[in-house]
């Protein structure tokens, strides 16, 4: 299965890594905040290099109970960056909520909008229709970063979840997306619990049913740091590198990480033992 891009036709019949550059100084699970485009673009080189297939750019922290972040100030942080990232040979992502910031990195060269409101927000949805060849990444979350832990309510969070990815994907491919742009995400740790997380991993496989890659980012997130007795986010690599191959191992085709080169390992191995089953 393809996942078509702006540059990019990405071959999913293989798991591959994304590697998470922060651009801005408070985003969740950098153990080195980012301070500067320079910083933002060496970490870009430094990932590359230890094998991201894909870079997703940030300018905008959407953990728990972040507040918004005006555009500008997305778009400062976010084109120096993009500039030299899509030099370095992978597609690149730009994880956005808003319709300006997609329409200016779009104009720019990025191959991908990675959007945790599913292009909700408006004029989102028209943005990516009209650009016509960019991937694109729609993620199940509730309210906004600010208010999403107050939303964590599902009757069977996998069927709410699948429900709600199954229908946006419809909903996007009538206003003129195709199908092989897009993949999703369930989105863990977004207006879910621990116990919601979890569950998505356990039942990960239900999701698969809907007929697009799954794009997973489990990386540092709070449900491993309660699970490793209260380690800081930048203690939970291992947890990280352990819930990205139980991801891959259970259909996803993309994992979005902060540690590239611990991930890529891990999934050699699992490569390695995968094609020995066959």
């Amino acid at each position: 299965m393809l996942w078509r891009t702006t540059r990019y036709a990405i071959d999913c019949s293989v798991p591959r890594v994304m590697g998470i550059v922060n651009c801005s100084p408070d985003s969740f699970g950098t153990a080195e905040p980012v301070h500067s485009p320079q910083e933002a673009i060496a970490l870009c080189e430094r990932l590359v290099a230890e094998g991201a297939d894909l870079l997703d750019l940030g300018g905008e922290s959407t953990r728990p109970r972040a507040e918004p972040v005006p555009v500008e100030v997305e778009l400062a942080r976010v084109l120096p960056v993009l500039d030299v990232a899509v030099g370095l040979g992978v597609p690149v992502s730009v994880d956005t909520r808003h319709a300006e910031t997609m329409r200016v990195v779009l104009e720019r060269g990025a191959d991908i909008v990675n959007d945790v409101q599913a292009l909700q927000g408006p004029g989102a949805l028209q943005v990516v229709a009209d650009h016509g060849r960019c991937g694109v990444c729609l993620m199940h979350m509730r309210g906004e970063p600010a208010t999403m832990h107050l939303h964590a309510t599902y009757a069977d969070v996998v069927a709410d979840v699948g429900a709600f990815l199954a229908q946006r994907l419809a909903q996007v491919q009538s206003a003129g997306i195709e199908a092989d742009r897009i993949v999703l995400d369930p989105g863990i740790g977004f207006a879910k619990t621990a116990a919601h997380n979890l569950e998505l991993l356990r039942r990960q496989g239900e999701l698969l049913s809907i007929g697009r890659p799954l794009l997973v980012g489990w990386s540092r997130k709070s449900t491993l740091g309660r699970l490793t007795g209260g380690k800081p986010a930048d203690e939970r690599v291992a947890a990280s590198v352990a819930a990205a191959v139980l991801a891959v191992e259970r259909g996803a085709r993309i994992v979005r990480v902060h540690d590239v080169a611990q991930t890529v390992d891990a999934l050699a191995v699992w490569k390695a033992v995968s094609a020995q089953r066959g």
